[in-house]
């Protein structure tokens, strides 16, 4: 299926518990050049397994400032509760086989995460999403529960995702040290089958995904099959204003 049509779809919203407007601050285009939403946007640009790149938000400030830099924007519905909600809006207009979900507060994606992520749903043929991590090798990242850790199958496929530190090493002083015991984080990136899609953002929220405030337990839980790969790439979303301003520092000195 390495023909598959894919589509990215940065769902966008303006209101943040912790960083109010993040996406559009002005701030961070002061700084860098460019705000939030912009790096998100012209990074997963640059991939090549991609057809086209879309912003959806129900704000109107977004929406213009997408605009102004030229980037494809839609409105979708004030209604929707999660990002899924939103980018299935939008996918349900759209010619795709694939749909991504790339964070529009992460702007240091990288290119290559895109097109990992479509190739490995496009080479899979028993799930219906796939999403990437990469390996924690520091104890304080693994005890974050900002951190989402996932575990795997024999066949690359989720298990479960949590914010605790899974799988939990009974024996043993310090867990990453431990020999054959590998933890991953999760990178908050994923691909759909579009008609999958359209089914997921209409299933009720599961008991996991309301405890754990991760949503794609929604499709663990009923029974679906989510495919991991594992990359070298990472990407830091910006939720704080510590997050913020570590961005910015690093965007300094690269």
């Amino acid at each position: 299926m390495k023909s598959a049509k894919a589509v990215v779809v940065i769902p966008a919203r303006y209101a943040s518990t912790r960083l109010h407007g993040k996406l559009i601050l002005p701030e961070v285009k002061a700084v860098t050049g460019r705000y939030i939403i912009e790096h998100v946007y012209q990074n997963v640009r640059q991939a090549k397994r991609i057809n086209k790149v879309i912003v959806a938000t129900d704000n109107q400030l977004i929406y213009d400032i997408v605009k102004e830099f030229d980037g494809e924007v839609e409105m979708t519905s004030l209604s929707h509760t999660s990002g899924t909600d939103r980018i299935a809006e939008v996918a349900g207009r759209l010619d795709a086989d694939i749909i991504v979900n790339v964070q529009g507060d992460e702007p240091e994606v990288n290119a290559k995460m895109v097109d990992q992520v479509v190739d490995t749903l496009a080479e899979d043929t028993g799930g219906v999403m796939a999403t990437l991590a990469n390996t924690i090798k520091d104890s304080t990242e693994l005890a974050n529960p900002h951190v989402v850790k996932v575990v795997l199958d024999n066949h690359g496929y989720a298990l479960y995702f949590s914010r605790s530190q899974i799988p939990y090493v009974r024996d043993g002083k310090d867990p990453i040290k431990e020999p054959g015991v590998t933890f991953l984080k999760h990178l908050g990136i994923y691909a759909y089958r579009k008609d999958f899609l359209m089914k997921y953002s209409k299933l009720p929220a599961s008991s996991l995904e309301n405890a754990e405030k991760l949503e794609q337990l929604r499709a663990l839980s009923n029974g679906y099959k989510i495919k991991v790969a594992i990359t070298n790439y990472t990407s830091r979303g910006i939720d704080t204003r510590e997050d913020l301003t570590a961005f910015m520092e690093r965007y300094k000195h690269d």
